[in-house]
Parts: structure tokens; C-alpha cells; sequence
């Protein structure tokens, strides 16, 4: 594969995630490094050509990736951009078929989220001191993300106009800019309130078009700086590293479910656009329902003798 002409046409292909799909520039750089391994399989195969490539070359392509060390997930999330690639590609006329089968070219195993108990979120969004400027940041941080089952990139961009103290909502946006409206209890009111009253109000900050979270030189908080955020009040609470802001949105979606929401109400809370995306989260809920009926039931596990008897004496 002529590098000039990969270098062109991985170009375009940007140009229309961007312009056509509307989506993140972290999200197409994402896409860009997807891409990449598959330049390299080309070149070592001398493939020149997008059209010479077919299922049995995409099948030794995936197995490569697998023999190079990525990961199941890692090589699935390969696959599904290389999918909107070819299907780009094949829309420009560049080839003429799809060679990537519908079904049938890998399986993942299915892994359900990692999400917290309804105590453990409870003690983790609890865990910064709030009588620092910081403490009573992360505080507002922590609370509504997990009020409102926020991805990270959707807490970051919060401006101050965002929220609705009256209606306890909040206006994020979400993947493709796509606008939606969250909502937040009580507690995560009373923490943002809170912070902007005796931290922003304080610093002379306190804009209506400026950002929600900011650092101490007054600038948005970073996606990076959140990710850390709740790593490190993780870390300090005992629940351990594996803990990261999508643990939060996980379990805001598994205690609304617990709790008795529609799965329809949670997908849209969550901005999903189909409910298969959602409906993980009913086999969470569902394998923790029946752990606690077998562990709490009385006649959960136990034989019944008596009924045993009284049919031999009958």
C-alpha cells in the first residue's frame, strides 16, 4: 500500500466522520489509530490494493492483531472501524463489495460492566473533603456524574449554563454533539450549589457561559483530570484501581434498574440510541437478583422433608 495514497484517503475518511457523522475529534483520532495496524498487515503481505482484500485476508489480518497481543475488545473495536472504512470505501467506489461477513467473523465473550453497590457509590461520592476549594469541586463532580449517569467527555463540557437549579437538571452533551437533559437528585443540587457558592462565587468566576468544573488556574477540567479524579478518591475509599468514571455511569444505570425504572426511561437518561445498548444492564441486575434470593430465601436451597413424608403416608 502506497503510503501517499493511504495518507490521502485515511484524509477523506476523516473529513467524513467529522463533516457526515459529526463526531469528536478525540473520537476520530481513535479511529485514525485503529486503522493503522492495518496498513502495516498490507505492507508486510504487499497488498497494493483496498479491492484485493477478501474474508480469508481479514480473517489472517484479525489473527495477526491476536499473534501481536491486542485483546479480544481491542481487536473487536479494530474490526468495527475497519467495517465503517470499507463500507466509506465501498460507497466511494473505491471497491465494489464488502469483503467483512456480516456474522461470523469473531465472537466475544460477553462481559458484563463493573458497577458499584448502591453503599460503595454512596461512599465514594462522599469520600472528598468539603472544606477545601478541591474537596467541594470533586465533591459536585462526583455526585453528579453518578446522579446523571454522565460519561466523562459529558462532564467536561458542562458549562455553568447547563444547569437548572429550579428543575434539578442539567443539559450534556453527548456522542455525535447529540444534546439531551439529565436529571439530579438532592444531593448532587446541594454539592454543585455548594461549590459555586463558597469556591466560584469566591474567586470572582461565577459566569453563566463559563465552564462548570475548572482547576485552580480557573481553566475547564480536563477529560484526564477527571478520569484521575475518581481514580484517586477510589483509591482512598478501599475500592480499588479498577474503579473509573464509567464505573459511576454503570452503576447510576444498574440502581435506576434495581430501583424499578423502565428500561426505556434509562436509555434515554443515558443517551443511548438503541435499548440493546441498555439492555446489558437488565442481566447485571437480573444475575444480582438472584444471588440475593439464593443467599437471603429460607427455602431457597433446602429439600422439603415434610412434603416428602406426607406423600409416603398418603
Amino acid at each position: 500500500m502506497d503510503g501517499l495514497v493511504w495518507k490521502d484517503l485515511l484524509a477523506k475518511f476523516e473529513e467524513h466522520l467529522q463533516a457526515e457523522r459529526s463526531l469528536a475529534p478525540l473520537t476520530v483520532r481513535n479511529y485514525r489509530a485503529d486503522l493503522e495496524p492495518l496498513r502495516d498487515f498490507m505492507q508486510k503481505k504487499e497488498i497494493a490494493d483496498f479491492r484485493s482484500l477478501d474474508r480469508q485476508t481479514l480473517r489472517a489480518y484479525l489473527a495477526w492483531l491476536h499473534e501481536l497481543g491486542y485483546v479480544r475488545p481491542s481487536v473487536a473495536r479494530k474490526l468495527s472501524v475497519l467495517r465503517s472504512f470499507l463500507n466509506w470505501l465501498r460507497r466511494k467506489g473505491i471497491i465494489e463489495h464488502d469483503p467483512i461477513p456480516s456474522r461470523g467473523v469473531m465472537k466475544l465473550e460477553s462481559r458484563l460492566p463493573r458497577f458499584l453497590s448502591q453503599e460503595e457509590a454512596s461512599k465514594l461520592v462522599q469520600a472528598p473533603d468539603t472544606s477545601s476549594k478541591v474537596g467541594a469541586r470533586d465533591r459536585a463532580l462526583l455526585e453528579l456524574v453518578y446522579a446523571g449517569g454522565l460519561r466523562v467527555s459529558e462532564a467536561r463540557d458542562l458549562n455553568l449554563s447547563d444547569i437548572n437549579f429550579d428543575t434539578r437538571e442539567a443539559r450534556v452533551r453527548g456522542k455525535g454533539s447529540k444534546e439531551r437533559v439529565v436529571l439530579m437528585g438532592e444531593s448532587a443540587r446541594d454539592a454543585i450549589a455548594s461549590y459555586l457558592r463558597e469556591v466560584r462565587g469566591k474567586d470572582g468566576s461565577l459566569e453563566d457561559d463559563g465552564a462548570l468544573f475548572v482547576n485552580r488556574y480557573g481553566n475547564r477540567l480536563s477529560q484526564r483530570s477527571i478520569q484521575k479524579t475518581v481514580k484517586r478518591y477510589a483509591g482512598e475509599t478501599g475500592l480499588g484501581s479498577q474503579v473509573h468514571t464509567h464505573t459511576l455511569r454503570h452503576s447510576f444505570a444498574t440502581h435506576m434498574l434495581e430501583g424499578g425504572a423502565d428500561l426505556r426511561v434509562v436509555q434515554e437518561l443515558l443517551g443511548h440510541a438503541s435499548p440493546a445498548t441498555t439492555q446489558v444492564y437488565t442481566h447485571v441486575t437480573g444475575s444480582e437478583a438472584r444471588r440475593a434470593y439464593m443467599a437471603a430465601h429460607p427455602r431457597a436451597t433446602k429439600t422439603i422433608e415434610v412434603e416428602d413424608n406426607s406423600a409416603t403416608s398418603s
